[in-house]
């Protein structure tokens, strides 16, 4: 009786199927801590070793190999699709792992000694907190694949996204202004402090209702989780790889790794461009780079989803590709006004408004691509390919400014987009949901056939 009771009692605690607003209240947290970790990394530090004098080649070495755990996550998505602790939720355990993983790792980088002259170990602790940065997001992707329902994944993507920028930028600013005032290891442990606090998110809310809160407490596996658990890696890489093989999916995948080899290197770009080509501090480009990173986050999570929604993912993504091609080749043309700090903030302004809306509209297809069965491991090998394609992006600075001038490295980055804008061009939506319709249709043949075998050897 006292176990029925306290089943009933632990059902009626929030489940993130049944309720919208914790839905994308806790995806918009849990993207806000995936923003911290890029936030100090990807921007701060390198901001910080520009300060002191470090080259365009030791900075784009430092964001190239934070880069690549990001390019590691199609190896733990199947791992996450295979095993789980079940009566948790089938994502929420990852996410928790992935969590105090980040802290963790975010506490051991602070131990770094004199870190811009151990620039090694600093790679090697930088290594590891996007690693569990990593972790975390292809979790947290997982879930909200499993549990946002379809006719919401084009605004909760705008959610999500635009809580990541501002996670981002709040990271950011926050820590180069501790960094700056009081010192590395300092930033570093109010960063993990803020991971702690918003563990307690995932930690007080479950996936679905019945499920434990904690593996102490009461509450049981779903059938909704036992339905679509994988239970063979044989099974999840086979259909993966018939969904991967279709023509739309693999220029799909060209169009990621095109425009994220580009995010990549205009992510290294920016900190030294601004501190030593036009002559900022990195707490004025911190800031400045905080600013339009939180309107460019409030623009995506208030409008983004909403256009995409109304007038066609592939028309606005489109538009989005051109218009981002025309500032960039504007801005490489504009280089005896690259010491005015307007022309420089309106082009960071409108780079990353733009930005936030084609990854709205990237993830949006790469999600409408995917085949249930599969959904999350296609959708984490996508992201993976984007964040190949932004670790090889952020490693060509150096050679690319060693061979020619700043206005041509801009240069590169339009070409980038522009392959990109050529691949979604060439997408065939359409008849791409019919051979994915083709394909289950085989598969649940096959699955009945086998159930009806083993039946009749019963």
């Amino acid at each position: 009786m006292s176990q029925t009771k306290s089943l009933q009692k632990n059902k009626e605690w929030p489940a993130l199927s049944e309720h919208p607003f914790f839905r994308y209240f806790s995806f918009a947290i849990l993207y806000v801590a995936q923003g911290i970790p890029e936030g100090m990394t990807f921007f701060g530090i390198p901001a910080w070793m520009a300060m002191h004098g470090k080259s365009p080649g030791e900075i784009g070495a430092f964001i190239g190999i934070i880069g690549l755990p990001w390019s590691f996550k199609i190896l733990v998505a199947p791992l996450m699709d295979r095993f789980s602790y079940l009566p948790m939720g089938r994502r929420r355990p990852w996410v928790l792992i992935g969590q105090l993983g980040l802290m963790i790792s975010f506490i051991l980088m602070s131990m770094v000694h004199d870190p811009l002259n151990h620039l090694s170990l600093l790679m090697v602790a930088g290594f590891f907190v996007s690693f569990f940065g990593a972790f975390q997001d292809v979790a947290t992707d997982g879930m909200a694949i499993d549990i946002v329902p379809v006719p919401e994944q084009a605004r909760a993507n705008g959610v999500m996204w635009g809580a990541k920028t501002i996670g981002i930028s709040l990271s950011l600013v926050t820590g180069t202004w501790i960094l700056n005032h009081y010192g590395f290891q300092e930033a570093i442990l109010v960063l993990s402090f803020a991971v702690c606090l918003i563990m307690l998110v995932p930690l007080s809310l479950r996936e679905r209702p019945g499920e434990k809160i904690l593996p102490w407490t009461a509450g049981q596996t779903t059938p909704a989780v036992l339905k679509i658990q994988l239970n063979s890696f044989s099974k999840i890489f086979k259909s993966l790889l018939k969904v991967f093989m279709l023509p739309s999916s693999l220029l799909m995948s060209l169009a990621f790794f095109s425009f994220n080899a580009g995010v990549g290197l205009i992510d290294a770009l920016f900190p030294v461009f601004t501190i030593q080509v036009a002559g900022w501090t990195n707490e004025g480009y911190s800031h400045i780079f905080s600013i339009v990173n939180i309107v460019s986050g409030l623009l995506g999570m208030l409008a983004g989803g909403f256009l995409s929604d109304k007038f066609g993912k592939r028309k606005m993504l489109n538009i989005y590709l051109f218009l981002l091609i025309g500032i960039i080749t504007g801005m490489a043309a504009l280089k005896a006004y690259w010491h005015s700090e307007i022309i420089i903030t309106g082009f960071m302004a409108l780079y990353y408004v733009l930005y936030v809306f084609i990854s709205i509209g990237c993830f949006a297809i790469g999600m409408e691509l995917c085949w249930c069965r599969v959904s999350a491991t296609q959708f984490t090998l996508y992201m993976a390919i984007s964040n190949m394609g932004r670790a090889v992006g952020a490693s060509l600075l150096g050679p690319l400014k060693a061979r020619m001038g700043w206005e041509f490295v801009i240069l590169a980055v339009a070409a980038f987009a522009f392959t990109s804008l050529y691949f979604i061009f060439r997408l065939r939506m359409n008849k791409h949901l019919e051979r994915i319709n083709g394909i289950e249709t085989e598969q649940a043949s096959k699955d009945f056939q086998l159930t009806n075998l083993v039946g009749s050897n019963l």
